[in-house]
């Protein structure tokens, strides 16, 4: 039987206070500075461009193609590495590296923030872009200039903050759609994230303050299935195609409508042999 706690007796000022603030708070760490850890673990000149070229241009090493599809693609496709250092959580679990670096229960984000970053000063250094799902709205300054693409997750595609967040970073980001399927809740994210905001924030010196955004032109949706099953053939990605058109998305400079749709090849059901085929 669940034991309801006692109702205070808040006659007494000393026990209101206790009910106040930070009733559940066990205490404050303090965080390193993004602008100091940044100044610590710097990316190189090799980097920066790889990064850039990713972000902006084709992918800078592409590898030789074995076969005539592949040469057809070659131009078409963008590889990058997924890095997945925060975990979103169903209920309870590791929430990934930067959260808890030693996986025991010791949550050393400091440190888990200097292996992140250090990781992918590594690997844009070797010439591999990275694309990370962002969760939150202060580790970005703090990694955001090392990553090529982001990504919002099913979960978090209907959250007003992960939308003012996308609107600001300086790369391209796509909108899961929802876990049931529907395709309505990313085109809305991506119109949210193409306009200006003004959201609560941190500084690169870690100072609360208002940021404000000009608002992010490069928005996708991205074809993760849902309940229902897969969404990944032809006529979902017209029919998604189709749905944005409706919505008017057109960039404020007069140009192209937002087509860009991307297809998670890594949901389960497995894709079927061929997959690709479709869009030969």
């Amino acid at each position: 039987m669940h034991t309801v706690s006692p109702i205070p007796d808040f006659d007494d000022d000393s026990k209101v206070q206790q009910y106040m603030q930070d009733r559940r708070v066990i205490g404050y760490d303090p965080l390193v500075q993004p602008a100091l850890l940044r100044h610590d673990i710097t990316s190189t000149t090799k980097a920066k461009k790889t990064i850039a070229s990713a972000r902006y241009s084709s992918c800078p090493h592409p590898r030789r193609p074995g076969r005539p599809a592949a040469r057809r693609r070659r131009a078409l496709l963008h590889t990058l590495s997924r890095a997945g250092y925060r975990k979103p959580r169903t209920t309870v679990g590791w929430k990934g590296l930067i959260n808890d670096p030693d996986i025991d229960g010791s949550f050393k984000i400091n440190k888990g923030l200097r292996m992140a970053r250090q990781l992918l000063c590594d690997l844009t250094d070797l010439g591999v872009p990275v694309g990370s799902e962002l969760l939150d709205t202060i580790s970005p300054q703090y990694i955001a200039d090392l990553i090529s693409w982001g990504a919002i997750g099913a979960r978090t595609t209907e959250s007003q903050l992960h939308r003012e967040l996308a609107s600001g970073v300086s790369f391209p980001i796509g909108f899961k759609n929802g876990t049931d399927g529907s395709v309505t809740v990313a085109i809305d994210a991506m119109h949210s994230a193409s306009n200006p905001h003004a959201f609560m924030g941190v500084t690169e010196q870690g100072l609360a303050a208002i940021v404000k955004t000009r608002g992010n032109k490069d928005v996708h949706v991205i074809l993760r299935g849902g309940t229902k099953g897969p969404n990944f053939a032809s006529e979902h990605v017209r029919k998604a195609a189709e749905d944005i058109e409706k919505k008017g998305m057109t960039n404020s400079d007069g140009g192209a409508p937002f087509a860009s749709i991307m297809v998670d090849c890594s949901r389960k059901p497995p894709n079927p042999p061929g997959f690709f085929g479709e869009y030969d």
